[in-house]
């Protein structure tokens, strides 16, 4: 049972012991700490997320993903081919200190303004994830189709390209996480990934 302890309305502590205890895989040129290495398939081409995660984690936050194994990042810019299978969504991580301390970028099929917890900018710090990105704009992954996509982070700021183009749900700062890792995975969905690209200081 995950155990919650709330000092404020906003700011929730989690026991260690409730967080994932991770494993590691190597895909795509890098190795990668996963919360179960037997829920990812890895190849040097492929990193595809298998099985599904809990649909209504508590506190609700993503905790199906796989981080890099590198240095945290102040600077980093992540290119990478993305693939939801059977599913509307997946998440790109970043700024990630650990478990309950990390930002990501959550790509959908749906718009933000018809699902607020869809596509768009989303932060933790001790509890439940929250939006820090606008509404406007249509959903990223239309298709289940292959899709290139560019994620930035400069320190506090961050966003997404699509075709070198800025997406207007997909932008925010954040002056609480400044640096961290990167990952790649889904809320509670399966997805797939190709051809990575992490370039940063």
């Amino acid at each position: 049972m995950r155990r919650l302890f709330c000092l404020a309305a906003a700011t929730c502590l989690v026991f260690a012991a409730d967080l994932p205890k991770w494993e590691s895989v190597k895909a795509l040129g890098y190795e990668w700490e996963v919360p179960a290495a037997a829920d990812w398939l890895a190849e040097p081409s492929l990193l595809e997320m298998l099985k599904i995660g809990p649909a209504k984690p508590e506190p609700r936050r993503p905790m199906q993903y796989a981080l890099a194994k590198t240095k945290p990042f102040k600077k980093v810019t992540l290119e990478v081919d993305v693939k939801r299978t059977a599913g509307k969504s997946l998440i790109l991580v970043y700024n990630w200190q650990d478990a309950a301390h990390f930002n990501y970028a959550h790509l959908s099929i749906d718009r933000a303004d018809k699902q607020i917890v869809h596509n768009g900018m989303f932060h933790v710090y001790g509890g439940e994830r929250v939006r820090m990105s606008g509404k406007l704009g249509p959903g990223t992954l239309p298709t289940e189709e292959w899709t290139k996509v560019k994620l930035i982070v400069e320190g506090s700021h961050a966003w997404m390209e699509f075709d070198g183009q800025k997406h207007p749900s997909l932008e925010a700062y954040d002056l609480s996480l400044t640096e961290g890792r990167v990952g790649l995975g889904s809320f509670f969905e399966r997805a797939s990934f190709r051809n990575l690209k992490i370039k940063g200081e």
